[in-house]
């Protein structure tokens, strides 16, 4: 499928208050971080692709059925983690997440079969017996994955997947995202205020800000600097290195005793550094290229939606 999420012209009001503003997007399948600050329409959106709210104006499509007519086309094929707790007192989790793969069509014994599956993968253990209101936040957080994924959906909405989460628990749940990424080439639509998540597992970011698109990129693009800077840490003292680069003209500025940063426009800069700190009587101990913040393009898409 070339396209995942395609909408165009996307616009929900409640009254006077527009959640989303004349959203457009193009999504190919992979794994897409959503990101904004409180009140920017993430949840909005995302009951949006899921056919719970009816929108204003726009349309759009998912998984390449039409949002409103074609939304139980698209339910029955996206597996939603919700960030608010949601399951039935006095049931066990395995019983839990059966009723939910009962619920997407499993007939009675393989949706059994295919509970213990999901629990084995999510980590449960023997707590998948326990009544499901004994369970602690991070068990809250594993039975919502499982039921999520339980039907074997090629799409994932995961809201604040990782809340709640100790850093172990944030690891592995993470973890369990890659492998269906990466293994099982479902694609997930993750909505978290986390950046190192999106960071660790991402390959495209979607950042709104007063229900407005404000960035739509491949992370790699985002984080690559506008001049080709770099970082080099030596064995020693970098000032005779930074005496040597200067003298082929290049600019470079000092980060610490040990440490430069230094502007190459081309690989043969790259290539000749490793003389040049021969010749300065220093060892390179580390050489990595610049990368823009995550955290600065998002807090300069969030100033441009209060700006605007």
């Amino acid at each position: 499928m070339d396209e995942l999420i395609a909408l165009e012209g996307i616009s929900k009001h409640y009254g006077r208050i527009r959640a989303l503003d004349d959203v457009s997007l193009s999504l190919r399948p992979g794994v897409i971080g959503l990101l904004g600050p409180n009140g920017a329409g993430k949840s909005t959106l995302i009951k949006v692709l899921m056919g719970l709210v009816r929108v204003t104006r726009g349309s759009g499509r998912v998984l390449g059925f039409p949002l409103g007519k074609g939304f139980r086309q698209i339910r029955a094929r996206v597996g939603y983690l919700p960030e608010d707790d949601c399951y039935l007192a006095g049931l066990p989790g395995v019983e839990m997440v059966r009723f939910m793969a009962r619920l997407s069509g499993l007939p009675s014994i393989e949706a059994l079969r295919r509970a213990h599956e999901i629990l084995d993968f999510c980590g449960a253990e023997e707590e998948r017996y326990r009544n499901v209101e004994t369970y602690s936040s991070g068990m809250k957080q594993k039975l919502k994955f499982a039921q999520a994924i339980v039907h074997d959906p090629p799409l994932l909405i995961l809201d604040e997947p990782t809340s709640g989460l100790d850093p172990e628990e944030r690891e592995a749940m993470l973890g369990r995202v890659r492998i269906l990424a990466q293994r099982m080439g479902k694609s997930v639509l993750i909505s978290t205020h986390i950046l190192p998540d999106v960071q660790a597992i991402c390959d495209t970011v979607v950042i709104l800000a007063k229900g407005r698109v404000r960035v739509v990129d491949r992370l790699e693009t985002l984080r690559k600097p506008s001049s080709p800077i770099w970082h080099v840490r030596v064995m020693g003292s970098a000032a005779a290195l930074a005496d040597r680069m200067r003298r082929e003209g290049l600019s470079v500025e000092s980060e610490a005793a040990d440490a430069l940063a230094f502007v190459a426009s081309n690989e043969t800069v790259i290539q000749r550094l490793w003389s040049w700190a021969s010749e300065a009587g220093v060892g390179i101990r580390a050489l990595v290229p610049a990368q823009n913040s995550l955290e600065q393009i998002f807090l300069d898409a969030v100033r441009e939606g209060t700006d605007a």
